[in-house]
């Protein structure tokens, strides 16, 4: 982004909780990827395995990002 210490994670929690954006999941959160790999019994999880995941959610990316966030454990 162009403001310095504004990151991508932070924009995108902008996106979801401020601007009400419906189709938002995180890469760059730590426990949305936990969350993904409790849900289904992964490992790890691969950027191409999460950009699948997050096909499957879209249009609703952001409540899905919600539920992963319980699904953490966090």
């Amino acid at each position: 982004t162009a403001l310095p210490g504004v990151g991508v994670w932070t924009a995108e929690m902008l996106l979801i909780f401020s601007l009400n954006r419906p189709n938002i999941l995180s890469y760059n959160d730590l426990a949305i990827r936990r969350g993904i790999t409790n849900l289904y019994g992964l490992k790890e999880l691969t950027r191409d395995q999460f950009e699948k995941y997050r096909a499957r959610y879209s249009p609703y990316c952001s409540v899905a990002s919600l539920y992963l966030w319980e699904l953490s454990g966090q």
